[in-house]
């Protein structure tokens, strides 16, 4: 997937909205709270992930490392370079957005659910 790919796909999950909160270059997706960075400039995208699933990823993709300045366990970064399959980015975009809506309040679940 690309940056455009990632972005739209995103964009299709119930509440999400996107915004620059860091610098013109870095492209967050939030459901409330944050579950996806984008850079646009060097074609990276960190998502949220359950840590020893993070540690299997890590192993089998080369792509797929720490999350850049963020909480490295529970954090990856995957270069964008066509190793890592469109089926596998999407299963990690919606587990990110998954980890993240259940990690919500119940009152901003009823929000969320309300949309």
């Amino acid at each position: 997937m690309n940056v455009e790919e990632i972005r739209e796909y995103c964009l299709t999950k119930k509440g999400v909205t996107e915004s620059f909160p860091f610098d013109e270059t870095t492209l967050v997706f939030k459901v409330i709270k944050m579950f996806c960075l984008l850079g646009l400039d060097d074609s990276r995208v960190s998502l949220k992930n359950d840590p020893e699933k993070n540690i299997e990823l890590r192993a089998h993709y080369s792509a797929i490392i720490p999350g850049y300045h963020l909480n490295k366990q529970h954090w990856n970064t995957i270069e964008l370079n066509g190793t890592v399959p469109a089926h596998l980015m999407k299963e990690l975009i919606d587990e990110s957005y998954g980890l993240i809506v259940k990690s919500l309040i119940r009152k901003q679940k009823e929000e969320l659910r309300n949309l």
